[in-house]
């Protein structure tokens, strides 16, 4: 490979869960959340071949909460915070600037006595005085920084702009080659990865981003749309990445079947729409040469040429070979659990597709990453136009040597029959704050997947989680996603976790 390679630090599993409706049930950084000490910990613990970063603020609680998090792995990263800009200084953090810089320098310091690798990012860098923020960068590198973020916070820069203030840092700060810059941008102006080329071609070498670029706001650099656009145009940005491609269609969809949210049909590189060609010029050139409409090939980003249709009568090995291709490594108990599914699924439905599978996954192992108390075993549904939609519900309660229990509700549709029932049952005052409804592939059929924003007042405040449920009908895939939610809410009740605002605590 030609040129330096772009480091690419993915923090959708924290920047991404801070953008309403991609909740992944740990909301809160280590200091404050117990759910998200243990998550950093589990991830820090089984995950070797990456580094595994802990976020912290420029104060000794957070960055000794993250090191605890962080001792099982292998190459730890402590990445500490704070603001540079004068906004921030004087309206948010009420400081001076000397006392902010020392307060950058110690955090430093102090979290290098736990690792040496050690990231500090200067919040709000693109408003920031441009002395002020290179007295900063070189006092951060003396105290022990090996990589050094500069974010546009905000979205507020444009790519000429990024890039000189790049090339100003490397102009003079003495010491920047003692650590990677790295860059991390928001999306407001619709320039994050516009912006983070920009920043390429200045000299920085890595680039923090989310899977679909999802975030805070208008979202985060998109990794699938960076690392493809470096690929796609090494000849002009000699550079490289190690991102696996072809693992980039499976990871968006398995994020979607996780957070429940769709990715819009146009969206570049992963949307439905992204290499289909509608102008019959278009077909007919893609027909003779691909490459004369096509900039990439679709398999690069993990769309399989081959069309094999799964069914009820596939065989075990014919499914783990799919899985294969789609690049999932199931466990045996998984993979069991997988079948199950499956095969249910495939008893209704003609055909299975990818996207089925990649949804069939996401639900089992959503699943089996907790002892959730509540299962559904049964639901039968009656509607008509001049009956009450009525619904019978049956679950599960496995905190109760799983005694099953049924009951029986009316309401505006069999979805909110259904809903009434598992309220009967459960004893929740939860309620519905939003529905959605996408369908993973075409046809009478095809598997629908239902995504719940539920609320619950508990001990004076309102707890707020996303349910997901996957099924033929839509009536049974919004039961599920309810139950899913109550089960969320029973965790963050029994776990003493709650919801907060993450407002102006981040980078």
């Amino acid at each position: 490979m030609n040129g330096d390679k772009i480091y690419i630090f993915d923090t959708t599993l924290r920047d991404g869960e801070q953008s309403p409706g991609f909740s992944m049930n740990m909301e809160e950084k280590p200091v404050i959340s117990d759910g998200d000490f243990e998550a950093v910990r589990l991830i820090a613990e089984k995950v070797k071949r990456v580094q595994v970063a802990g976020l912290a603020r420029a104060g000794a609680k957070d960055i000794e909460a993250a090191a605890r998090a962080l001792e099982k792995a292998v190459n730890p990263r402590i990445h500490t915070f704070i603001s540079s800009s004068d906004i921030h200084i004087e309206y948010q953090l009420k400081k001076t600037r000397d006392e902010v810089l020392r307060t950058a320098v110690d955090a430093v310091k102090l979290a290098s006595t736990f690792t040496k690798n050690v990231e500090f990012s200067a919040m709000d860098a693109t408003r920031s005085d441009r002395k002020y923020l290179a007295d900063m960068v070189q006092a951060v590198i003396e105290a022990g920084a090996k990589t050094v973020n500069i974010p546009d916070t905000v979205g507020y820069t444009i790519p000429d702009e990024y890039y000189s203030l790049i090339r100003y840092l490397f102009d003079n700060v003495k010491n920047i080659n003692e650590a990677i810059i790295a860059v991390h941008c928001h999306n407001d102006l619709g320039l994050a990865v516009a912006n983070s080329i920009s920043a390429i071609q200045a000299g920085a070498r890595q680039v923090e981003c989310t899977v679909n670029g999802i975030g805070e706001r208008a979202g985060n650099t998109a990794m699938e749309e960076l690392v493809m656009a470096i690929k796609t145009r090494s000849d002009i940005l000699n550079v490289y990445t190690d991102i696996n491609t072809k693992l980039i269609i499976p990871s968006s969809k398995l994020l979607s079947n996780i957070t429940g949210v769709a990715v819009q049909p146009n969206k570049a590189i992963v949307g439905d729409n992204a290499f289909a060609h509608e102008s019959g010029i278009h077909q007919d050139g893609v027909l003779k040469h691909a490459q004369t409409y096509e900039i990439m090939k679709p398999e690069d980003v993990g769309i399989s040429k081959s069309k094999l249709v799964l069914g009820k009568h596939s065989g075990r090995h014919a499914v783990l070979d799919r899985l294969k291709e789609l690049g999932y490594e199931l466990k045996q108990d998984e993979l069991d659990s997988f079948f199950t599914r499956f095969k249910c699924i495939a008893d209704r439905k003609k055909e299975i597709f990818e996207e089925d599978l990649i949804a069939i996954i996401g639900e089992v192992l959503h699943k089996m990453d907790h002892k959730w108390r509540y299962s559904v075993s049964n639901v039968q549904i009656s509607t008509g136009l001049f009956s009450p939609p009525m619904a019978l519900v049956n679950l599960k309660d496995h905190e109760n040597n799983s005694e099953e229990v049924f009951e029986v509700a009316n309401g505006n549709g069999g979805v909110d029959a259904g809903v009434n029932a598992v309220k009967k049952i459960t004893g929740t005052r939860a309620y519905i704050k939003a529905f959605n409804l996408v369908a993973i592939t075409g046809g009478s059929d095809a598997l629908c997947e239902v995504s719940v924003t539920a609320e619950e007042e508990y001990n004076g405040t309102i707890l707020k989680v996303f349910g997901n449920g996957m099924s033929i009908d839509i009536s049974v895939a919004g039961i599920f996603s309810f139950v899913d939610a109550i089960n969320k809410l029973e965790y963050m009740k029994k776990a003493g976790v709650r919801k907060i605002s993450m407002t102006g605590e981040g980078v």
